[in-house]
């Protein structure tokens, strides 16, 4: 057996051949796959084999597509037939939100290249006439659609593989993991030792298993899921002897997906009462066995299936298929750079492995081979989810996800699933006060306040919500007076040692601030992509506070620890500092009223050291509301004193609570980006406009510079602007596509209501050379086209006069 290689690939399945197919075709030949039984062991070996583009995330979606795409030149390449059937699906709507829902995705896939297409329920009898079309109101085709044989297709992977030079080590099983002082793996089986420079765990069912060799947690679990095959049914077997083949149907109000199989149909279930399969670890004894038949947790399932497809009523049952599938809390994959440990790369979780398994062997490929991957993989990144996960919240979650897998998915949708869990003090004195919790890495964040009267609870929708006149009566607040609001949803970041100046000027593109002084600064790849956004405080010369997006503390994280030098100290301490923010024309007199520090002479882009009534707190002048403001940090034992301080003292001049709804729509009255929205690993800085706070002029090299450099000097092909948009009950969410002279030219970032101008307003990316102030496009939201007027000038304190003064 082969003891050294520069991959180890451990797991067999459909995703492990994807990935050392991808590690082949981008250069890598001396990769190696351990699988300890056959290949398609696991999942792989009885799944149904579908494959689908559609999916909420366009970049997941873009990489379905790419897979999809794949199978034929895996067939060209190896000769092997991965058994293609691209029969088309159609997505069913049932009521209004399901059909609004596709007319977003619809929309999404207009600037993506994908030729998917609205059809009315006359359409879908004829497309896919096994479908009982009665109470239908539309659905969405997509050509794409179909399915093939997973076994065919993973040894296709394998045998492609083989061809670029790559090792399949079967029957051989993985019974440690041990990481050597250089970084580098002893990969121990029951055949010897192999060492690796890096791993992959592409392990599936035993993925948990394979982690904890060494030491690592995945949040994943698996499932048990069901389909059933059946005899012939008399309209298939009539469309195959005419040459055809049925599509696809998916039934979200059924929870049934269903395809042709010969001259038969498969159908298969994500049904409610669902069961978790393998709590205590999946056994190693599992493989190619299957679980027994189990009718009755999808008795209803299937009541609901003869009325949707009524040729299945009368149709024999030829086979059932009952195996587990693995899932993460969100449903989709873990992918990449496991933080923390060095050259450990993830590949689990992939439950769709037909549809999203090429895309993630290319994924991880490009980032183990080319430093990153070629589009934001956010959706699926490992570090999506920190330290603080546990499996007593992955289990309640991925029964969620489950049972949620064809419900309708909802822009302003909180799941209740394992919440609350992460909480700050504030907790119980906000949900006295009314607070509608929402959630963000596992840590309750206020959404609004409701008011006696008002829901306790913002009900779903692909339009104005319930919570509209709430967050309109915070902005007022807020913008009349003074709002407060915690600053617990920024990730936070403490930099220290006497290189921490020289670090920062490495890692961030933007000028360093000197002692009492902050910026604002992108953080860049080294493709010269947005990789964070980011405040940069300067409390001494060796002591900087970094803040960001809370959300992906885990993601920048480990690109510091990927960066790390002697001399510089980086901490993790977004959960370690938390307090407020204050903003509106009253927020000075508010902080003065509680400090004997003299703020009167305290600039916008200060940050300083004081007492805050009784609470040492470290205050900045900035706030995301584009409002004169103050963000107020302190250690989390003092905060709710801060509070009783700030709170008591605003009370004069009006203070009023306001959550993140509100929060989003001030920023929009100053045209602010938002992190993952106008401000991604998609996108660059020139693109966005973040390109003013980068300084060409420091002398460092710093990282993306020269990529950064070579765009301002060719220049970008489009830019980012806001728009004005002649909106009914629907605001922009974000991907809808922007129309001008009867073609798609752009798309949007992300949009809402401002309460403040009573306008709705967009953002979104326009070609360079159609840009002008006043320029009259259309955008379509939910299926209609509505006018919308580039807007070059903020509504709100366009010269920065309140913000700066």
């Amino acid at each position: 057996m082969q003891t050294t290689t520069r991959v180890a690939v451990i797991g067999g399945g459909v995703v492990g051949a994807s990935v050392l197919y991808h590690l082949t075709k981008l250069g890598w030949s001396d990769v190696m796959l351990i699988e300890r039984s056959e290949l398609t062991s696991g999942s792989t070996w009885h799944a149904a084999g579908g494959f689908h583009t559609l999916n909420g995330d366009t970049n997941m979606a873009a990489l379905q597509g790419y897979t999809i795409r794949l199978y034929k030149e895996l067939e060209e390449i190896t000769g092997m037939s991965c058994g293609l059937h691209h029969v088309g699906g159609i997505t069913l709507a049932d009521n209004r939100d399901r059909f609004d829902m596709l007319l977003a995705e619809r929309a999404k896939h207009r600037f993506m290249g994908l030729e998917t297409e609205i059809v009315t329920p006359a359409e879908i009898a004829k497309i896919a006439p096994v479908t009982n079309i009665e109470g239908i109101i539309g659905g969405l085709y997509d050509p794409l659609d179909g399915h093939l044989d997973p076994s065919g297709t993973t040894h296709a992977y394998a045998r492609a593989a083989r061809m670029g030079g790559a090792t399949i080590q079967t029957h051989t099983m993985v019974v440690e993991t041990n990481q050597r002082p250089d970084g580098t793996w002893d990969v121990v089986t029951d055949k010897g030792t192999i060492h690796a420079e890096h791993i992959v765990n592409a392990g599936g069912l035993w993925a948990r298993e394979v982690g904890a060799m060494a030491g690592i947690y995945f949040p994943l679990h698996p499932m048990e899921h069901q389909y059933i095959v059946t005899e012939e049914v008399p309209m298939i077997a009539d469309i195959v002897d005419a040459g055809g083949e049925h599509p696809h149907v998916m039934d979200p109000a059924g929870e049934s997906y269903l395809r042709q199989e010969g001259h038969g149909l498969c159908i298969g279930f994500y049904e409610q009462p669902c069961r978790p399969w393998a709590v205590n670890g999946t056994p190693w004894t599992f493989g190619h066995e299957l679980l027994p038949d189990d009718f009755d947790k999808i008795e209803d399932s299937i009541a609901f299936a003869y009325k949707r497809f009524p040729a299945l009523e009368t149709a024999g049952v030829k086979s059932v298929i009952h195996g587990p599938f693995t899932f993460a809390p969100d449903g989709n994959p873990l992918v990449g750079p496991v933080p923390g440990v060095r050259n450990y790369w993830s590949a689990c979780g992939v439950m769709a492995g037909f549809s999203q398994g090429g895309g993630v062997g290319l994924t991880l490929a490009q980032w183990m081979i080319e430093g990153e991957p070629e589009r934001d993989v956010m959706a699926m990144d490992v570090a999506r989810f920190g330290d603080w996960i546990s499996p007593g919240y992955t289990l309640p979650k991925v029964i969620e996800n489950y049972q949620k897998r064809f419900s309708v998915s909802y822009p302003n949708e909180e799941l209740p699933a394992a919440r609350p869990n992460r909480t700050t003090p504030m907790y119980d004195i906000f949900s006295d006060m009314g607070a509608v919790w929402g959630q963000q890495y596992g840590l309750e964040v206020v959404n609004y306040y409701a008011q006696e009267g008002e829901p306790a609870f913002e009900t779903p929708s692909f339009r104005r919500s319930d919570a509209f006149d709430a967050t309109a009566r915070e902005v007022r607040g807020v913008r009349g007076g003074v709002g407060i609001n915690e600053v617990h949803n920024f990730g936070k970041y403490r930099v220290t040692g006497p290189r921490a100046r020289a670090w920062l000027d490495r890692i961030m593109a933007g000028r360093v601030p000197q002692p009492g002084r902050l910026s604002l600064t992108p953080m860049l790849s080294e493709k010269g992509k947005l990789i964070g956004d980011f405040t940069m405080s300067c409390l001494s010369d060796d002591e900087f506070q970094l803040t960001a997006s809370y959300g992906s503390q885990n993601f920048h994280f480990r690109w510091f620890q990927q960066h790390a030098e002697d001399g510089v100290t980086v901490e993790n301490i977004s959960d370690k500092r938390n307090g407020f923010q204050i903003a509106g024309p009253k927020a000075r007199a508010v902080l003065a009223a509680c400090t004997l520090t003299d703020i009167s002479d305290m600039r916008f882009l200060d940050v300083r050291r004081m007492t805050v009534g009784m609470t040492d707190c470290i205050v900045q002048r900035v706030s995301f509301t584009g409002d004169l403001g103050y963000e107020i940090y302190c250690d989390p034992m003092g905060q709710r004193a801060l509070w009783w301080t700030l709170w008591n003292a605003g009370q004069p001049h009006g203070m009023v609570p306001f959550g993140m709804r509100a929060m989003m729509s001030l920023r929009l009255d100053k045209h602010f980006g938002s992190w993952m929205a106008e401000f991604s690993p998609d996108y660059t800085a020139a693109e966005t406009g973040l390109d003013r706070f980068i300084s060409f002029k420091k002398n460092t090299d710093f990282i993306g510079r020269a990529a950064a450099k070579a765009e301002r000097d060719k220049g970008s092909a489009r830019r980012l602007v806001a728009f004005v948009v002649d909106a009914d009950d629907a605001d922009v969410q974000g991907y809808e596509p922007i129309w001008l002279d009867g073609d798609v030219v752009g798309f949007c970032t992300s949009g809402g209501f401002s309460h403040h101008t009573g306008t709705s307003i967009a953002q979104g990316f326009l070609p360079v050379q159609a840009v002008s102030d006043g320029l009259r496009v259309e955008i379509e939201i939910l299926g209609q086209m509505r006018g919308a007027t580039v807007t070059l000038t903020p509504p709100f304190d366009a010269d920065g006069a309140r913000m700066r003064g």
